[in-house]
């Protein structure tokens, strides 16, 4: 926490940024994530002071815990005020740098979403002049319900932590990012022509990458640099070119080769499994089973036999 002037100024790479800000800690909080972060909070009624962030953040309103719903509460959000309907599901956006301040009337439940702006010059390389990327302030009295979908993806993958959830928030981040620039940024995105799918070259650079760091933990931003084109185009261009999407082709990699290796080699399942890049054992056989019908302790008895 810094200050700037009157406002103070909010730095979601910072562990446990909004603490300062609100009565209570988050309920349920990311740790980790590269260019995204996310909260869910669970508070009583609270008056914010005045305070600006270094990342694009996205509040969504969810619930309010009193029996009774009164007043929601004011904003103010770039010098101007509003009195918020914060239905369920509506959302505000508080762009980088724009100074704002809030109350919340009534006990109530809300998330936020950050985003680093540097993902968004990233993400939008040949959709917008990335030095015009500037985005529209919203108050929360609105829904929008690709959003919303986000909001509820990351909380239920926090929750749950299901199957390849590192590529699963990349993928989302991307998403959130295009999706700000197309509807929220102040210049209107240029279209592109791009056909046909990745070239060969390109395509064989970015699967050969792949192939050769399953272990590792790849990211579409990454991929997207080696085609060097912006996320968004890689993610519509690879899928044209192969049918599905990078996320899927990287899990249909690490299980044939998982397969591979239990096949013909002598290493345990728990070491096979770090080697093709899932979290442990356990993640592995979830994965496996789903997609090869069997687990990888079966395939091994098989073989045995």
């Amino acid at each position: 926490m810094t200050t700037q002037g009157q406002a103070v100024t909010l730095d979601f790479s910072q562990q446990k940024a909004t603490d300062f800000l609100l009565p209570q800690p988050a309920v349920l909080s990311s740790s980790g994530w590269e260019s995204l972060h996310f909260e869910l909070h669970q508070q009583p009624k609270f008056d914010t002071p005045e305070h600006q962030g270094t990342w694009h953040v996205v509040a969504q309103g969810l619930s309010y815990l009193s029996a009774a719903k009164p007043s929601a509460g004011e904003r103010w959000l770039d010098g101007k005020l509003s009195r918020e309907r914060r239905d369920r599901g509506d959302i505000a956006i508080i762009p980088a740098n724009v100074a704002q301040r809030c109350n919340w009337n009534a006990s109530a439940e809300f998330a936020i979403l950050a985003i680093e702006p540097a993902l968004l010059k990233q993400v939008g390389q040949d959709l917008v002049d990335p030095d015009r990327i500037e985005l529209i302030p919203q108050f929360m009295s609105d829904r929008d319900e690709l959003i919303q979908g986000i909001f509820c993806a990351v909380r239920e993958e926090l929750e749950s932590g299901k199957i390849g959830g590192d590529l699963l928030i990349d993928r989302l981040t991307t998403i959130l990012a295009i999706h700000l620039l197309r509807k929220y940024c102040t210049t209107q995105p240029k279209l592109s022509s791009y056909a046909d799918g990745l070239s060969r070259s390109k395509l064989q650079q970015v699967t050969e990458y792949i192939n050769e760091h399953l272990d590792r933990d790849l990211k579409l931003i990454d991929l997207a640099a080696i085609a060097q084109i912006s996320p968004y185009h890689f993610l519509r261009l690879f899928k044209q070119s192969l049918g599905i999407t990078p996320h899927q082709y990287i899990l249909q990699r690490r299980i044939e080769k998982a397969k591979y290796l239990l096949q013909h080699g002598e290493l345990s399942i728990a070491d096979i499994a770090v080697r093709v890049g899932f979290c442990d054992r356990s993640h592995m056989t979830r994965c496996f089973k789903r997609i090869v019908g069997v687990t990888p302790k079966q395939l091994l008895q098989a073989r045995s036999q």
